[in-house]
Protein backbone atom coordinates (compact mmCIF):
# COMPACT_ATOMS: atom_id res chain seq x y z
CA UNK A 1 0.00 0.00 0.00
CA UNK A 2 1.33 3.42 -0.96
CA UNK A 3 2.02 5.88 1.83
CA UNK A 4 -0.93 8.21 2.39
CA UNK A 5 -0.60 11.89 1.51
CA UNK A 6 -1.47 12.86 5.09
CA UNK A 7 -0.11 11.14 8.19
CA UNK A 8 -2.50 12.76 10.68
CA UNK A 9 -5.83 14.44 10.00
CA UNK A 10 -8.44 16.37 11.96
CA UNK A 11 -11.90 15.46 10.67
CA UNK A 12 -14.57 18.07 11.45
CA UNK A 13 -18.09 16.64 11.47
CA UNK A 14 -21.31 18.52 11.96
CA UNK A 15 -23.74 17.02 14.43
CA UNK A 16 -26.20 16.55 11.57
CA UNK A 17 -23.92 13.79 10.30
CA UNK A 18 -25.39 11.57 13.03
CA UNK A 19 -29.01 12.29 12.11
CA UNK A 20 -31.02 10.99 9.21
CA UNK A 21 -31.23 13.49 6.30
CA UNK A 22 -33.45 16.38 7.31
CA UNK A 23 -33.89 14.97 10.80
CA UNK A 24 -32.53 15.46 14.27
CA UNK A 25 -31.29 13.31 17.12
CA UNK A 26 -28.81 10.43 16.86
CA UNK A 27 -29.42 7.62 14.39
CA UNK A 28 -27.39 4.44 15.05
CA UNK A 29 -27.24 3.63 11.33
CA UNK A 30 -25.67 7.02 10.56
CA UNK A 31 -23.18 6.56 13.40
CA UNK A 32 -22.23 3.18 11.94
CA UNK A 33 -21.83 4.73 8.48
CA UNK A 34 -19.41 7.33 9.86
CA UNK A 35 -17.52 4.67 11.78
CA UNK A 36 -16.97 2.64 8.60
CA UNK A 37 -15.75 5.76 6.75
CA UNK A 38 -13.25 6.51 9.52
CA UNK A 39 -12.14 2.87 9.73
CA UNK A 40 -11.37 2.86 5.98
CA UNK A 41 -9.00 5.79 6.45
CA UNK A 42 -7.41 4.23 9.53
CA UNK A 43 -6.66 1.14 7.42
CA UNK A 44 -4.65 3.38 5.08
CA UNK A 45 -2.28 4.14 7.95
CA UNK A 46 -3.69 7.60 8.74
CA UNK A 47 -3.98 8.88 12.31
CA UNK A 48 -7.48 10.31 12.81
CA UNK A 49 -8.81 12.86 15.27
CA UNK A 50 -12.40 14.06 15.13
CA UNK A 51 -14.21 17.20 16.26
CA UNK A 52 -17.97 16.82 16.23
CA UNK A 53 -20.69 19.43 16.47
CA UNK A 54 -24.07 19.25 18.17
CA UNK A 55 -26.47 20.79 15.66
CA UNK A 56 -28.59 17.64 15.50
CA UNK A 57 -29.44 18.11 19.18
CA UNK A 58 -29.13 21.81 19.96
CA UNK A 59 -27.94 25.03 18.34
CA UNK A 60 -26.68 27.68 20.71
CA UNK A 61 -27.57 30.43 18.27
CA UNK A 62 -31.23 29.39 18.17
CA UNK A 63 -31.47 29.36 21.96
CA UNK A 64 -30.05 32.88 22.10
CA UNK A 65 -32.52 34.02 19.44
CA UNK A 66 -35.33 32.90 21.76
CA UNK A 67 -34.03 35.02 24.62
CA UNK A 68 -31.64 32.63 26.34
CA UNK A 69 -28.34 33.92 27.60
CA UNK A 70 -25.79 33.11 24.89
CA UNK A 71 -23.32 31.47 27.27
CA UNK A 72 -26.01 29.20 28.77
CA UNK A 73 -27.28 28.24 25.32
CA UNK A 74 -23.76 27.47 24.11
CA UNK A 75 -23.06 25.29 27.16
CA UNK A 76 -26.14 23.19 26.36
CA UNK A 77 -24.73 22.77 22.84
CA UNK A 78 -21.40 21.61 24.28
CA UNK A 79 -23.17 18.85 26.18
CA UNK A 80 -24.89 17.85 22.94
CA UNK A 81 -21.50 17.39 21.28
CA UNK A 82 -20.46 15.04 24.08
CA UNK A 83 -23.55 12.92 23.47
CA UNK A 84 -22.63 12.72 19.79
CA UNK A 85 -19.02 11.87 20.60
CA UNK A 86 -20.06 8.98 22.86
CA UNK A 87 -22.40 7.64 20.16
CA UNK A 88 -19.63 7.79 17.55
CA UNK A 89 -17.15 6.19 19.96
CA UNK A 90 -19.52 3.27 20.50
CA UNK A 91 -20.00 2.84 16.73
CA UNK A 92 -16.24 2.93 16.11
CA UNK A 93 -15.47 0.39 18.79
CA UNK A 94 -18.17 -1.93 17.44
CA UNK A 95 -16.26 -2.02 14.13
CA UNK A 96 -12.99 -2.68 15.92
CA UNK A 97 -11.47 0.82 16.12
CA UNK A 98 -10.01 1.79 19.52
CA UNK A 99 -11.32 5.24 20.41
CA UNK A 100 -11.00 7.85 23.14
CA UNK A 101 -13.33 10.79 23.81
CA UNK A 102 -11.77 13.96 25.20
CA UNK A 103 -14.25 16.74 25.99
CA UNK A 104 -13.02 20.26 26.68
CA UNK A 105 -15.11 20.32 29.86
CA UNK A 106 -14.53 17.72 32.57
CA UNK A 107 -16.88 14.72 32.67
CA UNK A 108 -14.61 12.20 34.35
CA UNK A 109 -17.32 9.58 34.78
CA UNK A 110 -17.80 9.49 31.00
CA UNK A 111 -14.53 10.45 29.35
CA UNK A 112 -11.02 11.63 30.06
CA UNK A 113 -10.44 15.40 29.97
CA UNK A 114 -8.69 16.98 27.00
CA UNK A 115 -4.94 16.87 27.51
CA UNK A 116 -2.93 17.71 24.42
CA UNK A 117 0.02 15.39 25.04
CA UNK A 118 -2.26 12.50 25.95
CA UNK A 119 -4.32 13.04 22.79
CA UNK A 120 -1.18 12.93 20.65
CA UNK A 121 -0.05 9.75 22.40
CA UNK A 122 -3.39 8.09 21.70
CA UNK A 123 -3.03 8.98 18.02
CA UNK A 124 0.50 7.57 17.93
CA UNK A 125 -0.87 4.32 19.38
CA UNK A 126 -3.41 4.06 16.58
CA UNK A 127 -6.49 5.19 18.48
CA UNK A 128 -9.08 7.61 17.11
CA UNK A 129 -9.52 10.61 19.39
CA UNK A 130 -12.86 12.44 19.40
CA UNK A 131 -12.71 15.97 20.77
CA UNK A 132 -16.03 17.14 22.19
CA UNK A 133 -17.52 20.24 23.85
CA UNK A 134 -15.94 22.59 21.33
CA UNK A 135 -13.23 24.77 22.84
CA UNK A 136 -14.96 24.63 26.24
CA UNK A 137 -15.91 28.28 25.87
CA UNK A 138 -19.13 29.94 24.71
CA UNK A 139 -19.20 32.14 21.60
CA UNK A 140 -16.88 29.78 19.65
CA UNK A 141 -18.15 27.35 17.02
CA UNK A 142 -17.05 23.75 16.70
CA UNK A 143 -15.44 24.75 13.37
CA UNK A 144 -13.12 26.99 15.38
CA UNK A 145 -12.56 24.15 17.84
CA UNK A 146 -11.59 21.96 14.88
CA UNK A 147 -9.03 24.48 13.67
CA UNK A 148 -7.62 24.85 17.18
CA UNK A 149 -7.31 21.12 17.82
CA UNK A 150 -5.83 20.53 14.36
CA UNK A 151 -2.96 22.85 15.24
CA UNK A 152 -2.56 21.55 18.78
CA UNK A 153 -2.12 17.95 17.62
CA UNK A 154 0.08 18.96 14.65
CA UNK A 155 -2.37 17.60 12.07
CA UNK A 156 -1.36 17.78 8.42
CA UNK A 157 -4.80 19.00 7.35
CA UNK A 158 -8.20 19.91 8.73
CA UNK A 159 -10.95 18.19 6.76
CA UNK A 160 -14.42 19.72 6.83
CA UNK A 161 -16.94 17.02 5.97
CA UNK A 162 -20.04 18.35 4.20
CA UNK A 163 -22.74 16.94 1.95
CA UNK A 164 -21.47 19.01 -1.00
CA UNK A 165 -18.37 17.97 -2.96
CA UNK A 166 -16.40 21.16 -2.28
CA UNK A 167 -16.73 24.94 -2.24
CA UNK A 168 -18.84 26.72 -4.87
CA UNK A 169 -19.35 30.37 -5.75
CA UNK A 170 -23.09 29.86 -5.16
CA UNK A 171 -25.32 27.24 -3.59
CA UNK A 172 -25.18 24.30 -6.06
CA UNK A 173 -28.48 23.00 -4.68
CA UNK A 174 -30.20 26.19 -5.86
CA UNK A 175 -28.02 27.26 -8.79
CA UNK A 176 -27.12 24.57 -11.37
CA UNK A 177 -24.55 26.96 -12.88
CA UNK A 178 -22.61 27.31 -9.62
CA UNK A 179 -18.85 27.02 -10.15
CA UNK A 180 -16.80 24.64 -8.03
CA UNK A 181 -13.33 25.65 -6.86
CA UNK A 182 -10.57 23.04 -6.75
CA UNK A 183 -8.33 25.39 -4.77
CA UNK A 184 -8.89 28.63 -2.87
CA UNK A 185 -6.73 30.98 -0.86
CA UNK A 186 -7.73 31.72 2.72
CA UNK A 187 -8.45 35.32 1.74
CA UNK A 188 -10.73 34.28 -1.12
CA UNK A 189 -12.53 31.84 1.17
CA UNK A 190 -13.09 34.63 3.70
CA UNK A 191 -14.33 37.00 1.01
CA UNK A 192 -16.80 34.38 -0.21
CA UNK A 193 -18.29 34.23 3.31
CA UNK A 194 -18.60 30.47 3.09
CA UNK A 195 -21.57 28.83 4.75
CA UNK A 196 -19.60 25.59 4.89
CA UNK A 197 -16.95 26.90 7.29
CA UNK A 198 -16.82 29.52 10.03
CA UNK A 199 -14.75 32.62 9.21
CA UNK A 200 -12.98 32.50 12.59
CA UNK A 201 -11.81 28.97 11.82
CA UNK A 202 -10.53 30.03 8.40
CA UNK A 203 -8.69 33.01 9.91
CA UNK A 204 -7.07 30.79 12.53
CA UNK A 205 -5.94 28.30 9.89
CA UNK A 206 -4.59 31.15 7.74
CA UNK A 207 -2.56 32.54 10.63
CA UNK A 208 -0.93 29.16 11.27
CA UNK A 209 -0.77 27.73 7.72
CA UNK A 210 -3.17 24.85 8.41
CA UNK A 211 -4.57 23.55 5.09
CA UNK A 212 -8.32 22.97 4.93
CA UNK A 213 -9.94 20.35 2.72
CA UNK A 214 -13.70 20.60 2.14
CA UNK A 215 -15.23 17.41 0.75
CA UNK A 216 -18.38 15.30 0.64
CA UNK A 217 -17.91 12.50 3.15
CA UNK A 218 -21.04 10.79 1.80
CA UNK A 219 -19.57 10.44 -1.68
CA UNK A 220 -18.21 6.93 -2.09
CA UNK A 221 -14.47 6.66 -1.27
CA UNK A 222 -13.99 10.45 -1.21
CA UNK A 223 -12.00 10.40 2.02
CA UNK A 224 -9.73 7.43 1.15
CA UNK A 225 -9.14 8.96 -2.29
CA UNK A 226 -8.12 12.26 -0.71
CA UNK A 227 -5.74 10.41 1.60
CA UNK A 228 -4.18 8.76 -1.47
CA UNK A 229 -3.45 12.17 -2.97
CA UNK A 230 -6.23 12.34 -5.52
CA UNK A 231 -7.88 15.67 -6.24
CA UNK A 232 -11.05 15.60 -4.16
CA UNK A 233 -13.17 18.50 -2.93
CA UNK A 234 -11.70 21.97 -2.44
CA UNK A 235 -8.34 22.73 -0.84
CA UNK A 236 -7.99 26.05 1.01
CA UNK A 237 -4.39 27.15 1.59
CA UNK A 238 -2.20 30.22 1.51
Amino acid sequence: MADPKYKRILLKLGGEALAKPGGSGIDPDEAEFLAERIKAVKEQGVEVAVVIGGGNLWRGREGAEHGMEQAASDHIGMIGTVMNALALQDALERVGVATRVQPAIEMRALAEPYIRRRAIRHLEKGRVVIFAAGTGNPYFTTDTAGALRAMEINADVMIKATKVDGVYDADPMKNPDAKKFDRLSYIDALNLRLRALDSTAISLCMEHDMPILVLNLWEADSLPRAMSGESVGTVITR
